[in-house]
Order: structure tokens, then C-alpha cells, then sequence
């Protein structure tokens, strides 16, 4: 009978595609490992890795066999967590994760007002791009994560709490004088800076726009709004900005202006996402109530 333990080495292996890190991810010795993952195949009768000294690769046969055990682990998780539906909402543990243009912003804003309802409440948040975020969330690596849509999340269920609109960021000396809107089509497109491919927020804002994807006219390729920032104040260029960063981004005494984009919205949307299954609900929608409020209350 293949055990949980010989599930969860194999996808550590999957998931590292190397017997050693993947020893060291579940705190056994590599030998220990190995002689799991072996007698596991050997009661398959099938190889679920390919390895020799350098590389380890996942078989044809092993991909379908990976498929289910993530689903079994997906399942014991959610079968753990079932006594937890008795307990008060945010009393147990949980990792979420966050997007980079979102969790600078939004956690300063939020994380206070959770705090002070709930001094004990055990949140772990990890950062990464939303399309990392979203295979986690389905594996069962995170129990639920905050993209902002429009962005694919196929299998899994978006719980938007909050809308906003972009903002044109310019410096004061090169911002037309007297407005306090502005078209996308008064924009200059070779002095717009965005973030770099792979960014949703690029997405979102050329969206706003009615642009499709178009190549930086600056050699400067960012990942960070806060450099970009940096960029305008410079007077390399302007940006988009989301309406949540711009207490952050445009501190008092700034020589940046924000001009808000006169385009439908809302032009983004932020929401939670988890699985179909996740047993702790109640805990997102607490999440929800608590960050709507300290949000309105910011604004």
C-alpha cells in the first residue's frame, strides 16, 4: 500500500527535481528518501522519475501519477482541516500569498485593523508573481493568495473586495497645468514607463488605456514601482499608477503630480482567490470584512 509519507517525498521531488533539496524540504535524510520513492514505483510497477548523477526528469507515466497524488494530498489537507469549521474564524494559522504591486500597498493599510481584531492570528505571506501565486494555491501550497483581475484563474474561485482606477504620474514641471483628468489618448506613449513583461499590472494599466502591449521606448527595464518612481521624479518619463500605491509612492511634499485616467473602470480589481474545496471559508470572508473596512477608512 503507497503511504502519505511516499506521496509527499514524491512531490517534493516533483516540485524541486532534485532528490537532495528534496530530502532537505522534508527534513529525512536523501538516503531515507530515495529507498521511499523507490519502493513506492516498485509497488506502481512503473518509474515515476528519470535520474542519474546530474539531473532528474519526471516520466510520461510519472506526470499522471504526480496529477493524482496532488489531488490525494489536496484532499488529507482539506479532510485535516474539517475541525477547524468549529473554531472561530482567523483562530487557526495561514499562508497567503501576494503580489508584488499589490502587497507593499494594500498590508500597511490592512494588516493593523487584522491585528487589533485578532492578536493571535497566525498569517505567514509570501510574495510572488501571480501566476507562481495561482499553481500554489491549486497544489495546496498556499491556502489562498490576492491577485488583482482581470488575470486567469482557471479551477479556482476569485472573491473580489476591492476596485480602483490608475493614475498618471508625471513631474509637477512637465504635468499640464489645471487639470485634473486625463485621456489615454493625450498620453505620450514614448514617454510612458511600465513595468516589464510578466507584470500583470503592465497588462492592467495598457488595458485601461485600450493599448495593446507595446515595447518600452526606454532602455530601462523595471520590476519595481518604487524605481520607476525614481525614473519620474528624474524626469525620464511617467507612469501608471494604481490608486492604492499613491499614498506610498507620493508622499507629502513630492514634486509628482497624480492625475487621475479618465478611461471606464474600474480598471482593476483585487481580489482573494482559493479552491473550490478550501474548508476555511469563513476565514476568507472574515479576511474580507476586515480589509474592506480598513480600506474604506483609508480613503
Amino acid at each position: 500500500m503507497i503511504s502519505i509519507k511516499q506521496i509527499n517525498y514524491a512531490l517534493a521531488v516533483a516540485k524541486t527535481l532534485h532528490f537532495k533539496k528534496a530530502a532537505e524540504l522534508c527534513n529525512v535524510s536523501q538516503s531515507a528518501l530515495s529507498t521511499a520513492i523507490t519502493e513506492m514505483e516498485n509497488q506502481l510497477g512503473l518509474a515515476v522519475f528519470e535520474r542519474n548523477n546530474k539531473h532528474v526528469l519526471i516520466t510520461e507515466t510519472g506526470k499522471q501519477v504526480l496529477a493524482k497524488a496532488q489531488l490525494i494530498k489536496l484532499q488529507l489537507d482539506e479532510l485535516m482541516q474539517l475541525s477547524d469549521l468549529n473554531k472561530s474564524p482567523l483562530s487557526t494559522p495561514m499562508t497567503m500569498g501576494v503580489i508584488p504591486t499589490i502587497g507593499p500597498y494594500l498590508l500597511p493599510k490592512v494588516l493593523p485593523q487584522v491585528r487589533s481584531q485578532h492578536p493571535n492570528f497566525q498569517l505567514q505571506i509570501q510574495e510572488a508573481q501571480s501566476h507562481e501565486l495561482v499553481d500554489r494555491v491549486r497544489n495546496g501550497d498556499l491556502d489562498c493568495a490576492i491577485l488583482a483581475l482581470p488575470y486567469p484563474t482557471n479551477g479556482l474561485i476569485s472573491l473580489t473586495f476591492w476596485q480602483e482606477d490608475f493614475y498618471w504620474v508625471s513631474h509637477k514641471e512637465e504635468c499640464p497645468a489645471q487639470i485634473t483628468e486625463i485621456k489615454s489618448d493625450e498620453l505620450q506613449l514614448d514617454k510612458l514607463m511600465l513595468l516589464k513583461e510578466g507584470h500583470c499590472l503592465k497588462d492592467h494599466a495598457l488595458a485601461a488605456c485600450q493599448l495593446k502591449s507595446q515595447k518600452q521606448q526606454s532602455e530601462f527595464d523595471s520590476t519595481s514601482l518604487h524605481t520607476i518612481i525614481q525614473m519620474v521624479a528624474g524626469k525620464l518619463g511617467t507612469t501608471l499608477v494604481p490608486e492604492m500605491a499613491l499614498q506610498q509612492l507620493l508622499h507629502d511634499g513630492s514634486e509628482l503630480s497624480a492625475i487621475h485616467l479618465n478611461e471606464p473602470g474600474p480598471h482593476r480589481s483585487i481580489a482573494f482567490i482559493i479552491r473550490p474545496n478550501y474548508v476555511k471559508t469563513a476565514d476568507i470572508e472574515a479576511l474580507i470584512e476586515l480589509f474592506t473596512l480598513a480600506l474604506r477608512s483609508k480613503n
